[in-house]
């Protein structure tokens, strides 16, 4: 096993961490836009400490390197909130699960590595694996499924097309100026999640900003690890597929420490349940065959 498979599993227990936070916080009338920008702003400082390790800066021709990485970062956020905020989280969420896949296309196409048989294996039992773990009971009929499953594939799209560029930008960058320059435009961008507010950031409750800062840092600090170890190691599709365990521990945070945090998901029907079991043997199989 390469001993660098471990960041991108630690990266997926931060970020539940996170959501766990995140989901408090959002109960308590934060809004998912206003999440995104503190978020985005706590991540970008996070890259700061970066800028002082010597290195050398390219020259300002090349910032559109990390500004596009940074866009396609935006849009992949700014398309996921739409589509869960027009349709049904049950449709979404299998679609965006479709994120190994679609890095390992953009891999074959935009790198021109080979990728061997057992991951595209993986690729396609984890994307499997996140539709079973987020298997919900019977909610009736689905609204706006095509819009849904339109949105749901570009968020997929340029969240793939963002680890791709960044294994491939930062072979010819040095990585801590490629990071830190690519958060910088990121907190730039975030502007323009403002239009969507429901309200300014000074009308957050006090009781609300213990959960928003701790979630904004714990999911900061998975991007950290995790888009860090991209752009170091490359092997962006074995590290996504590593990475999707995160609908695993998920599951697992919900059901142990969910009453902590007023989640009650874990009072899902059997069948549910039976199908989220499901989910994980089939994701852990596939984490299997990427170590192996």
């Amino acid at each position: 096993m390469k001993y660098y498979y471990l960041f991108p599993l630690l990266s997926s227990w931060f970020y539940v961490a996170g959501v766990m936070f995140i989901k408090q916080c959002s109960a308590r009338g934060v809004g998912i836009w206003r999440i995104t920008f503190v978020s985005n702003l706590v991540s970008a400082v996070m890259y700061v400490p970066l800028v002082f390790v010597p290195g050398d800066w390219p020259s300002l021709a090349r910032l559109w390197e990390p500004a596009l990485a940074a866009c396609l970062f935006i849009g992949g956020q700014a398309f996921t909130f739409i589509a869960l905020q027009k349709g049904d989280v049950s449709v979404a969420t299998p679609v965006l699960g479709l994120k190994p896949v679609i890095v390992a296309l953009f891999v074959v196409g935009i790198l021109g590595d080979e990728i061997r048989p057992a991951l595209w294996a993986a690729a396609g039992m984890s994307a499997a694996g996140v539709a079973m773990l987020n298997a919900r009971g019977q909610s009736g009929r689905h609204h706006h499924v095509l819009s849904t499953i339109v949105l749901s594939l570009l968020a997929g799209s340029c969240f793939s097309l963002f680890d791709v560029l960044v294994q491939k930008f930062s072979g010819t960058w040095e990585i801590q100026r490629f990071l830190p320059a690519m958060f910088g435009f990121v907190s730039v961008f975030s502007l323009a999640f403002v239009r969507w507010f429901t309200g300014p950031l000074r009308g957050i409750r006090p009781e609300a900003w213990k959960p928003l800062g701790w979630g904004s840092f714990f999911l900061g600090l998975q991007g950290l690890v995790f888009i860090s170890t991209v752009a170091v190691y490359g092997d962006a599709t074995a590290l996504n597929i590593i990475f999707s365990s995160r609908g695993l521990w998920s599951v697992v945070a919900v059901w142990w420490l969910g009453h902590w945090f007023g989640n009650t998901e874990r009072d899902a029907g059997g069948r549910v349940l039976g199908l989220r079991l499901a989910g994980a043997l089939v994701m852990l199989a596939a984490i299997a065959l990427v170590l192996v």
